[in-house]
């Protein structure tokens, strides 16, 4: 299974961050992914994710129950793929050679690099957001500083300024390297399941217990209304980790055993995600009670706070632990498939910058603003774009190659991952073919399309996006790989 890579280690497709991890440098157990998924769970979007169902109506329960299904559906493709990292050591970008190419693969890299630009975006918004917060206590006149984005942009200029700062920041931490990092992540392990806690009970304590917070009705007028808001919200849930169920081979490559990754994705995934979301829930339905509104930003809800010392406390707390996430999770990755489109010229550092300046061009402050903008048109969107990569992927590992990939061609320029002059056709096709149901239900979204330009059942798949993508493309890929007979 381990073939001797050192005649191919001059391919420019090779190099050692890339290379196949050898069995006896693969120690990862079981509670090694549990714990990764657990300390990637508890951050401040997943509380958001999960408030944001309340924002949109839901009740407590049907709020847990949804988000407990999209973390049960997307775990799926998430251990599917990652069986590959397990039993070859080989990290995303090269998994994706054998169904795209050798060459093909940048294109699922860059769409998944575009959406971890996407989360640079929000994670910097949030920590940038926590330091005006603290501003604002000591010095008050940053809240009334002169307007100076236009209206459309939605964007205070007191917001704004600490957002830029916050964001020079990251790519401070992007210049000197991610070594810089560890010591802040260990603070966020340590910092953000104390702070969750100190929420949750400070909930229970200002309604006088959970009774109030769980006879809190659902808002929804009738049955279809609900069906309406889940089937999105649902699809939401899956796209939450539509990344890592792609590129999660970056982990397992490191596995003991499949037994490992298997077992250590199921307890750590589903049961974090479930239980940090309660937390969400249980504060937002609190804030109902309390101030009459469903406030879903744990930083706008401590805003409310009257103490500036706990609150200047929170708020350094968050920005810190923020910018361990965001550096950690939405930039390592993004800059490695940014460098590898032109590894002579595109390096670590500069693939850092183009992530940091994608974050900004996606107004990150407009999608977390209110429910509908996080959840149908971020969340849901990428999805449509994640899910037909994730079938694609699939479809090829299992019922094309029967798991068994030829190592030692990935990192050959000529071999039976080229394809045609290193795309594979059938992939690229798929992909589109999968992405095009999606589209006029997203045009509509960002209301560039009106209802009626379309039919109401076409318009609809968008909110199943994810599925429809991930179906219609690996059933595609499979038919079209079958009709040409590669195996």
């Amino acid at each position: 299974m381990e073939e001797n890579l050192i005649e191919i280690s001059a391919s420019s497709l090779y190099s050692k961050d890339l290379a196949p991890v050898p069995k006896n440098k693969r120690t990862w157990n079981t509670w090694n992914y549990a714990a990764l998924w657990i300390s990637m769970s508890l951050c401040i979007p997943t509380y958001m994710l999960a408030s944001s169902l309340i924002g949109g109506g839901m009740n407590w329960w049907e709020a847990i129950l949804t988000i407990f299904l999209g973390n049960a559906i997307v775990l799926i493709p998430m251990i599917l793929n990652g069986h590959a990292g397990a039993k070859y050591g080989i990290p995303f970008p090269v998994f994706a050679r054998a169904s795209f190419g050798v060459r093909g693969a940048n294109i699922a890299a860059m769409l998944r690099a575009i959406v971890a630009c996407g989360w640079f975006g929000i994670q910097t918004w949030i920590g940038g957001f926590a330091l005006y917060q603290m501003l604002r206590l000591w010095l008050p006149e940053i809240e009334n500083l002169p307007q100076i984005f236009p209206a459309s942009f939605g964007l205070q200029t007191g917001p704004a300024i600490t957002f830029f700062i916050f964001w020079l920041i990251n790519m401070w931490v992007v210049y000197l390297g991610v070594e810089s990092i560890k010591k802040l992540l260990v603070f966020k392990a340590f910092f953000l399941p104390i702070a969750a806690l100190a929420l949750l009970f400070w909930a229970i304590y200002a309604v006088h217990g959970l009774g109030p917070i769980l006879k809190e009705p659902s808002k929804f007028k009738t049955n279809n209304d609900f069906w309406n808001f889940f089937f999105p919200a649902l699809t939401g849930m899956v796209g939450y980790w539509a990344t890592l169920s792609l590129n999660i081979p970056d982990f397992t490559r490191y596995a003991k055993s499949q037994e490992a990754q298997i077992k250590g994705q199921a307890i750590g995934l589903p049961t974090s995600m479930t239980l940090f979301s309660f937390i969400g829930v249980v504060v937002t339905s609190a804030t109902v009670i309390l101030y009459g509104q469903a406030i879903w930003d744990p930083l706008i809800l401590a805003g409310k706070f009257t103490s500036k010392f706990i609150i200047s406390i929170a708020m350094i707390a968050v920005a810190i632990s923020t910018l361990a996430t965001n550096i950690a999770a939405n930039i390592v990755s993004p800059a490695n498939d940014f460098a590898n489109l032109a590894p002579s010229k595109i390096n670590f550092r500069t693939g850092g910058f183009i992530t940091g300046v994608i974050g900004i061009l996606i107004f990150p402050w407009k999608l977390i603003a209110d429910p509908s903008g996080y959840i149908f048109t971020w969340l849901v969107g990428y999805s449509s774009l994640l899910g037909p990569v994730g079938g694609i992927l699939i479809a090829d590992y299992y019922f094309i190659r029967k798991q068994y990939l030829q190592t030692n061609e990935l990192y050959q320029h000529k071999g039976r991952y080229t394809f045609s002059n290193g795309f594979n056709v059938a992939a690229v096709t798929a992909l589109i073919v999968g992405i095009l149901p999606n589209i006029p239900g997203f045009l509509i979204t960002i209301k560039v399309m009106s209802q009626d330009a379309v039919p109401s059942w076409l318009s609809h798949l968008y909110n199943y996006a994810w599925f429809v993508g991930f179906f219609v493309s690996g059933i595609i890929y499979f038919l079209l790989m079958k009709k040409n007979k590669y195996e």
